[in-house]
């Protein structure tokens, strides 16, 4: 009788010591899942620069409605920035593939999408030849994401 009361106690012992790993794994698995949506929270920003272009556009579409002729360049003083809001943003995409790669945790048709802007909006002189077929090649990436993201997207509607 002693014997089984001896095996019944380690045995709640090890379950106990077993409990508290898989707690401890849990906690783990908990961090890492909390670190990534925090990451996935800061690459957001990825799209911050394309809200900022549209809006710039909305602004000179706006007045044009309104009939004030924008002669000029008024959002002139943006293009000092060009170079190093692209570099940020390549940079960014970059980090966002890597994490893509690594997770899954993006969207692949945004990624695509992501990637044509960037490839179309090169601000670099030395780019300057050929910035017909970047624009070419941005558009139609940044064309295919949207395809595919509407196909995807009629595709889950149907079922």
């Amino acid at each position: 009788m002693k014997k089984n009361a001896v095996v019944k106690s380690l045995n709640r012992k090890m379950e106990k010591i077993k409990n508290a790993a898989g707690n401890a794994a849990t906690k783990q698995k908990e961090k890492k899942v909390g670190l990534l949506g925090s990451i996935s929270g800061a690459t957001s920003v990825l799209g911050s620069w394309q809200v900022c272009h549209n809006i710039c556009l909305g602004i000179i579409a706006v007045l044009g409605v309104l009939g004030i002729a924008v002669t000029g360049m008024p959002l002139l003083f943006l293009t000092k920035i060009a170079v190093p809001a692209w570099i940020v943003a390549a940079s960014l995409l970059l980090i966002t593939f890597i994490l893509y790669y690594r997770k899954k945790c993006f969207s692949k048709n945004l990624l695509l999408f992501n990637s044509g802007l960037v490839t179309a909006g090169i601000p670099f002189p030395t780019f300057t030849a050929f910035q017909p077929a970047l624009w070419a090649i941005g558009g139609l990436l940044s064309a295919l994401g949207i395809i595919l993201y509407l196909k995807e997207r009629l595709k889950k509607e149907n079922i």
